[in-house]
């Protein structure tokens, strides 16, 4: 089964894998053969904003990171397609907030996958299935 990571969860999957949950490391180990670990392109902009902002290095020069994070093992690139893009400004309850968790969660939605994810709002919020 697939599972969507969002985009702390991907960039900690590639550069600080001790920052995963047990469970999360779990769910990630039995999704990633025949890349069953989806990423939503809007996280490469999300990562590339924080690093143009000051608030997050890498180890290489940004665009290099992304492409060989992009090429890591189990790792599918979901576009943000009109669909997701509809999900998103349509999501059931009361999911307000930041853009990027709003496409994710939308992403995850439509392939009726879990996220894996550190954050509270997306783990409290009773229409997706969260890992962590």
């Amino acid at each position: 089964m697939p599972v969507v990571l969002d985009t702390c969860a991907w960039l900690w999957l590639c550069a600080a894998p001790e920052k995963l949950s047990r469970a999360a490391r779990d769910a990630i180990d039995r999704a990633r053969p025949g890349a069953g670990l989806a990423v939503s392109v809007f996280s490469t902009w999300e990562i590339a904003k924080l690093v143009q902002k000051g608030k997050l290095e890498l180890a290489l020069p940004c665009r290099e990171w992304l492409a060989a994070a992009m090429r890591a093992d189990g790792i599918t690139m979901h576009p943000v397609s009109p669909e997701v893009c509809l999900e998103s400004t349509e999501l059931p309850g009361a999911f307000r907030g930041d853009p990027a968790d709003q496409i994710i969660v939308a992403t995850a939605r439509l392939l009726s996958a879990p996220v894996v994810t550190a954050d509270r709002k997306i783990r409290s919020y009773r229409h997706v299935q969260s890992v962590w």
